[in-house]
């Protein structure tokens, strides 16, 4: 075994992101890096979606971007257009593509299936890894999607379905999010918030399906891939030592919220690059406290208000189109965020507040 300056654990879209951002930024000339991943092969598995707010570097790996977004319940539809603020979905089999075929230029950074097989007595340690998986304790967003092609011209391909809550709820909330990358082909996935305990909850193919027949009225379809993933919406407890970095989302990447998580990858990833030198030194990249707060308070809200989320959703995107965008992309003001405040419903959010 030899020893390594970096070791990064986890292989994934942190793990990849800030090895990818070492590289190009010269930051590992003289030094080594090894990257812990058990999978055998890199293929698409997940699509990594956000509002664009600012340059991340992945435009090449984007497969579609939209300036057109809406919000369905049984009370209507709210629609939106951010000329600004395109929203946009990678492809994470670019995405793994582009950063391998960079990386693997550096004979310094080698790949290894197991911990085991690196010695990391004096190596700086990034790790990607949660051991919060199946954790019930808390809320997660679990989801599963199909990208699906049809023969016919069926989707609006310049407009994304962001939520469209017509559908059932079962004392959760649940919602299907619809991105089009054409006429003809659509990734649809039925997502949930809630703690997992009720197993019919994870029966998405039957919902999915449902969803494709009976509300976009497709009879004939054929499934081109799926992807299924959970989102913890808590932080995990993580143990900072003088060599052991947590980034991603075991290192609170993750805007509890909402579930994106991409973007703060790509912060965090640019903030060590820049500080690696003496980044063992320095406190962890993090999401402002004020989002922390925020997101806290909302998350009680949803805890002890499920039937009530659908409105809270359909109020705050009563807002003017950029401040929702930029309030869930932690970009907002003061006055932003109290005009987000305002629309909310007010006694449900007090006792939040009170912790009641």
């Amino acid at each position: 075994m030899r020893d390594f300056d970096y070791i990064i654990v986890g292989g994934g879209c942190a793990g990849l992101s800030l090895a990818y951002s070492l590289e190009v930024n010269n930051k590992l000339s003289g030094k080594s890096l090894a990257i812990i991943e058990p999978r055998e092969k890199y293929e698409r598995d997940k699509s990594w979606s956000f509002w664009k707010t600012f340059e991340h570097g992945f435009d090449d790996c984007v497969k579609k971007s939209w300036t057109e977004f809406e919000i369905k319940t049984e009370k209507g539809t709210k629609s939106h257009s951010s000329s600004h603020y395109p929203y946009q979905c990678i492809d994470s089999g670019l995405f793994y593509e582009k950063i391998l075929n960079t990386l693997k230029k550096n004979t310094n950074i080698n790949f290894f299936k197991n911990k085991k097989d690196v010695r990391n007595n004096c190596s700086i340690i990034f790790n990607s890894v949660s051991d919060k998986q199946d954790d019930r304790s808390g809320l997660w967003q679990h989801f599963q999607g199909y990208e699906i092609e049809v023969e016919r011209d069926v989707f609006d391909d310049k407009v994304l379905t962001l939520m469209d809550f017509n559908c059932d709820q079962k004392n959760s909330v649940h919602f299907f999010y619809v991105l089009p990358f054409t006429s003809k082909t659509a990734l649809i996935e039925s997502t949930w918030i809630s703690n997992m305990n009720d197993r019919s909850e994870l029966d998405y193919g039957d919902q999915i399906h449902d969803y494709i027949k009976n509300i976009l009225k497709i009879a004939k379809y054929k499934i081109n891939y799926t992807e299924t993933g959970k989102i913890p919406m808590f932080n995990s407890k993580t143990t900072r030592s003088d060599n052991i970095i947590q980034i991603g989302t075991a290192g609170g990447m993750t805007r509890l919220s909402t579930g994106y998580t991409f973007t703060n990858i790509q912060k965090q990833s640019r903030y060590i690059q820049k500080n690696i030198q003496y980044i063992n030194k320095l406190n962890n990249f993090s999401i402002s406290k004020k989002y922390q707060y925020l997101d806290n308070i909302f998350l009680r809200v949803l805890s002890n208000n499920s039937s009530e989320m659908i409105e809270v959703f359909y109020r705050m995107f009563g807002c003017k189109t950029d401040t929702i965008i930029k309030f869930l992309s932690e970009e907002t003001t003061l006055s932003e965020d109290l005009s987000v405040i305002r629309r909310m419903p007010k006694n449900i959010f007090l006792s939040a507040l009170v912790g009641k």
